[in-house]
């Protein structure tokens, strides 16, 4: 077979990734339904229809991070024609064929997701000098000289210009075009003025009081609304939220007309890599995470703000809180951002989380997890310059440090029988050095809202300092096994946070694959046995479902973010649907 390439950089690009995730998820049985074909060129697997329609062809190779095969070409071959499909349209309107009929209108809304994403991917090659001199400009050249919660901000924004390791189209956000882009996205780096609207007292939430919320809090009176100060609160809005969707929200909780927007802007804010969340420009330590009416990370994962996630939010923090009282050595090396202060009046955009930073981070460089591969202004990955700068110019002694502490903090949860989504966008790398000169490094960790927790377990280790079930909003949060939580443990932080890096770093030849495989199964096999291997013991359950199990579970993101409804995928929660891999840390014990 000859294959002729049709597309080109960057759509081609995201093809490969496309269709690399519609393989690892089966999407329409390519992966389970197809028939390997080895031809002169290499391998390739053969779908056939079920109606006796035309077989497509999809050239592959060998992967292994969390699928055994991955696309080698950005195309499908039609096999009656030989036909080279090599756009998103083409490909998606394809495969569609060979799906359920109830499932055919979720590849056209992933196709243009696509479309959107590619879109956003151009204006990102097109303003990347633009971008980084915004941000020299402001932080300087080199991001381990980028100190403080400020600096961390020009790390969200070159995180907002690295693709995610698992979803495609991670970059797209449905219904914005570029103006709203350049004004108010992460990856601009730009600043705004929030709005804001006044409330009425009795119908907001405030746990705690009022007097909780930050001192830089406006009264009504400061937002030219004087006449309200005793009998309203001021919440504040994202400016895209202002408009339609605001209105829409008033009028489902009755307040259309006793809210009062306030005209003019105030308090200068900057996005964070999750966007809906913006920093204060005069006070950085200080997050608001407001709701948006876009998506991300598939069409049904909506960037609203649902007021029981506010309510999980600050149960889970305390429930942390109680583990590292028993854990002691976590009190220096695991940091915590506060979210247990939160208002809402009952809607999903009339709510605010107000996240506020520990202090003593202003010499520190503080940088998410997501940024550690994206390119610096220099051209070189982030972690390059963080490991000039703090161990001897060697990113995977880095990398181990933070193995190290991420693998004993999370195994030691999952002794506790807890999971968190702590993805790569939730954990901070905190960098400085101590007292001695010597280099120090600590994670910061933020948004606990969605944990999975077997309940028997914590009520077995923590007695009478176990939360109730009722202290949180999502029942799906607690179950009576291990399963969701070696799940959530696996396809968040051995995936995402520990096996993206080994591959990430191999590919950019930072060391060989074998190498990175090898210490990410040494490190976390260190954890593990610290929690006791025996059967029915943490370490040995994580043993037999992690190290040494056949298959690991892996995100289905596509599926049941875009592709599929609710009642087709059967997911209970779009980010916790998952399908199977193989596991490549058997493939770093059997290298030995």
């Amino acid at each position: 077979m000859t294959v002729t390439l049709t597309a080109a950089g960057t759509e081609a690009d995201l093809l490969l990734r496309v269709l690399g995730a519609l393989l690892r998820e089966d999407v329409a049985g390519l992966r389970t339904r197809s028939t390997p074909v080895e031809r002169e060129d290499g391998l390739w697997l053969r779908l056939a229809h079920d109606a006796d329609g035309d077989a497509l062809l999809l050239p592959v190779v060998e992967d292994g991070f969390q699928s055994r095969y991955t696309a080698r070409l950005p195309l499908l071959v039609r096999e009656s024609d030989g036909r080279e499909l090599a756009s998103h349209d083409d490909v998606l309107a394809a495969l569609s064929t060979h799906a359920h009929p109830a499932d055919r209108a979720g590849f056209g809304a992933f196709a243009e997701e696509c479309r959107q994403t590619l879109a956003t991917m151009r204006l990102h090659a097109r303003t990347r000098e633009e971008v980084t001199g915004r941000i020299t400009d402001r932080h300087g050249a080199d991001p381990a000289d980028w100190t403080g919660l400020a600096g961390g901000l020009a790390h969200d924004t070159l995180a907002a210009r690295h693709d995610h390791p698992v979803y495609p189209t991670a970059r797209g956000r449905s219904g914005l075009d570029e103006e709203q882009l350049r004004a108010y996205a992460p990856e601009f780096h730009p600043r705004f003025a929030l709005r804001w609207i006044a409330v009425p007292r009795e119908a907001l939430t405030v746990p705690g009081g009022t007097a909780r919320l930050p001192d830089r809090w406006p009264t009504p009176a400061v937002l030219g609304l004087p006449e309200l100060f005793h009998s309203h609160i001021a919440l504040p809005v994202h400016p895209l939220t202002v408009g339609a969707p605001l209105r829409e929200a008033l009028r489902a909780t009755g307040l259309q007309d006793r809210a009062v927007l306030a005209d003019h802007p105030y308090l200068e804010a900057v996005p964070t890599l999750s966007m809906r969340t913006v920093a204060l420009a005069a006070d950085p330590a200080l997050h608001l995470k407001l709701p948006l009416t876009t998506a991300t990370l598939g069409l049904r994962n909506r960037r609203t703000i649902k007021p029981g996630t506010l309510v999980d939010g600050a149960a889970c923090q305390r429930l942390l809180g109680t583990v590292v009282a028993r854990e002691p050595r976590f009190c220096d090396t695991i940091l915590h951002a506060d979210e247990t202060v939160y208002a809402h009046a009952g809607h999903e955009l009339l709510a605010v989380l107000a996240r506020r930073y520990p202090a003593g981070l202003d010499a520190a460089v503080v940088t998410p997890m997501a940024a550690l591969l994206s390119e610096a202004p220099s051209g070189a990955m982030v972690i390059d310059h963080l490991a000039d700068r703090f161990y001897g110019g060697d990113p995977i002694a880095l990398l181990d440090a933070c193995l190290t502490l991420l693998f004993d903090w999370q195994t030691t949860l999952f002794g506790y029988g807890i999971a968190l989504e702590s993805h790569q966008q939730n954990i901070s790398v905190v960098l400085d050095r101590d007292g001695n000169g010597r280099t120090r490094l600590r994670l910061l960790l933020k948004d606990n809202d969605g944990p999975r927790i077997n309940t028997a377990r914590m009520r077995e280790t923590l007695g009478a300092d176990a939360p109730e079930p009722s202290d949180f909003d999502d029942a799906r949060i607690f179950a009576e096994d291990d399963r969701p939580v070696t799940d959530l443990f696996t396809t968040i932080t051995v995936h995402l946070c520990t096996g993206a890096y080994a591959f990430g770093l191999a590919r950019q030849g930072r060391a060989p694959l074998e190498t990175l495989l090898d210490l990410v199964r040494d490190r976390l096999t260190e954890a593990v046995d610290r929690l006791g291997t025996g059967a029915g013991e943490p370490g040995g359950i994580l043993r037999a479902h992690v190290l040494d199990a056949h298959e690991l579970p892996v995100k289905a993101m596509v599926t049941a973010g875009t592709l599929l409804t609710k009642e087709r995928s059967g997911a209970a929660d779009i980010n916790k649907h998952y399908t199977t891999g193989p596991n490549y840390l058997l493939r770093a014990a059997m290298a030995r």
